[in-house]
């Protein structure tokens, strides 16, 4: 790395979050992997994971209320939770809200068709109920 700073990519999953941190010393890099839930131990997994790996790397007690983020150059986090969400039908009803002439874009899709001849064609059911 070229400066002292830590480097975090999150992924939050539904199970756990995993952590990749570019740290300012050897090995240069750090993976850390904690539940995503854990009520009685943290409130938040990224944060939480993020200070396991800045208190490690420097040594420095930090208090699970505050975290300094002086030392932190960038955070990317990215989750499936959402994703999985709607994938599995799970959650609460949805509505789409598309620009004027875009309503059919999630039915239409992609035109992919496993078997191209079929005249009998089964779809997914949509994940929204209603069009705005």
């Amino acid at each position: 790395m070229s400066n002292n700073k830590f480097r975090f990519s999150i992924d939050r999953g539904g199970t756990f979050t995993d952590i990749y941190a570019e740290i300012p010393k050897p090995p240069y890099y750090m993976v850390h992997k904690l539940l995503s839930v854990d009520p009685g131990n943290y409130e938040d997994a990224p944060r939480e994971g993020i200070r396991r790996i800045l208190e490690q790397v420097t040594g420095k007690k930090i208090p699970k209320e505050k975290v300094e983020t002086k030392q932190i150059e960038w955070i990317r986090m990215g989750t499936t939770v959402a994703t999985n969400a709607l994938l599995e039908r799970k959650g609460v009803r949805m509505c789409l809200i598309t620009t004027k002439g875009f309503r059919d874009v999630l039915q239409i899709a992609n035109q992919a068709r496993p078997n191209i001849f079929d005249l009998v064609i089964t779809k997914p059911e949509m994940i929204y109920e209603k069009v705005v």
